[in-house]
């Protein structure tokens, strides 16, 4: 028996400009999604030559394997949401055919599958049942999603009164508990708080370690690699690239030119200015893309101008997390004098700084002393060099599920020995 639970071949949606796609009444969704399992869509050219059109997919083929967590990203209109409604069966495809082989629950948008008249008890049997679940399984699964979704004050209120935020947290937790084959997440989860999105990640690890089938659609590269071994690139409708997920994220991040490297900093402005005996030009990463391994050093080159003679003189360092909350600071040695008017450039590290994942930005400051002399700064830029640190694939949970409440740092590996062990007296 075939291994495949998803397959694309030749697949292509077309837009006419201007019009809208036909009106499907729900009775025609259900009957869709009843019948979902097993089920194939292939189309051939059928759009009026009447008009300009728009092909927002064209010849995607790519195939997923059973228990495959897959990533698709790519700049915005790329077409990664077509793709997941035509897979999901709310849009058919214009050309070529997906075979999807099992349930599928799909999270694409606030409220998607909700009925807004039903309240919240009744949408989940009613989500159950359209996933082909007997009420006695969605019954065994209730209080899992009632307490994953947190929203057990308001169960028996319509859903049309919900915020955004409840919406979606019972939407997962019906789409992710009610044991689908395949689930289908798109950024959808932006909508919800910084907890609840990482209560979703690890709720997504333990699907896709149960042995199913996750699509997985983000912006955010550190969640991407966090859930993810392989990943799908789209530009313009078609597939760029299929690979390894560290692989595609790079070529991404190139390609889309997501995050600077070269930080023209001589004419940003200055919260303290300093003596302004020394000036800061510039700050740059020597790397394409200014991602970091968890355990790899931070490394950046650094170009200074003297205003007046400088003697040895220091490089002072602080992380911030990308909210603005300070991680930490380091200073350099005192490591270089200038001449009056002369210009130098430096390279800086700080050597496995034991980061976890997630965006980072540094403030840069020049001087001489430091915390304990007293530090007397020539010049100060307070956000440059935004970089991220990424998940190390693999690892086996220690980085790759880091919860934010251990902080920002990693500390080395605990030293830890057995100084007394005694056997309880046998009765």
């Amino acid at each position: 028996m075939s291994d495949i639970a998803i397959r694309v071949e030749g697949l292509g949606k077309r837009y006419k400009l201007g019009v809208a796609e036909p009106n499907r009444t729900l009775g025609d969704t259900l009957v869709d999604m009843f019948t979902a399992p097993f089920r194939r869509f292939r189309r051939g050219h059928s759009a009026s030559a009447n008009g300009e059109t728009f092909w927002a997919l064209k010849d995607i083929s790519f195939d997923v394997k059973e228990g495959e967590v897959v990533g698709i990203i790519g700049r915005n209109g790329a077409g990664k949401s077509t793709l997941l409604k035509v897979l999901s069966r709310i849009t058919e495809p214009t050309t070529g055919e997906a075979d999807i082989h099992g349930r599928v629950a799909s999270l694409l948008e606030v409220g998607t599958g909700f009925h807004p008249e039903l309240t919240g008890r009744e949408n989940i049997y009613l989500n159950g049942a359209i996933l082909g679940m007997k009420k006695a399984d969605i019954r065994r699964k209730f209080d899992e999603i009632v307490a994953f979704s947190e929203v057990e004050k308001f169960l028996d209120t319509p859903v049309k009164h919900y915020s955004s935020g409840m919406y979606v947290r019972l939407a997962f937790g019906v789409a992710a508990h009610l044991e689908p084959e395949i689930l289908i997440v798109d950024e959808v989860l932006a909508v919800g708080d910084v907890a609840f999105q990482k209560k979703c990640l690890r709720r997504m690890e333990q699907v896709s370690g149960e042995g199913r089938t996750v699509l997985f659609v983000s912006h955010n590269m550190s969640a991407v690699l966090q859930l993810t071994t392989r990943a799908i690139l789209l530009a313009e409708g078609r597939v760029l690239l299929d690979g390894p997920t560290r692989q595609v994220v790079e070529r991404y991040s190139e390609a889309a030119q997501a995050i600077e490297t070269f930080f023209d900093l001589e004419a940003a402005p200055r919260k303290w200015p300093g003596t302004l005996a020394a000036r800061i030009l510039s700050a740059w990463f020597e790397r394409s893309i200014p991602m970091f391994a968890a355990d790899e050093d931070f490394e950046f080159g650094i170009s200074i101008r003297a205003r007046d003679e400088i003697s040895r003189l220091r490089v002072r360092m602080t992380i911030f997390l990308g909210a603005g909350t300070p991680v930490g600071a380091c200073f350099s040695p005192e490591f270089v004098s200038i001449s009056a008017g002369e210009t130098c450039e430096a390279k800086v590290t700080l050597p496995c700084p034991n980061l976890a994942p997630g965006r980072y930005y540094c403030s840069l400051a020049i001087g001489k002393g430091d915390h304990t002399s007293g530090w007397v700064y020539y010049d100060a830029v307070q956000e440059t060099l935004y970089f991220e640190v990424t998940p190390e694939e693999g690892d086996g949970g220690t980085v790759s599920a880091w919860n934010s409440g251990w902080g920002a740092v990693r500390f080395p590996p605990l030293r830890a020995c057995v100084t007394s062990q005694e056997s309880l007296p046998r009765v």
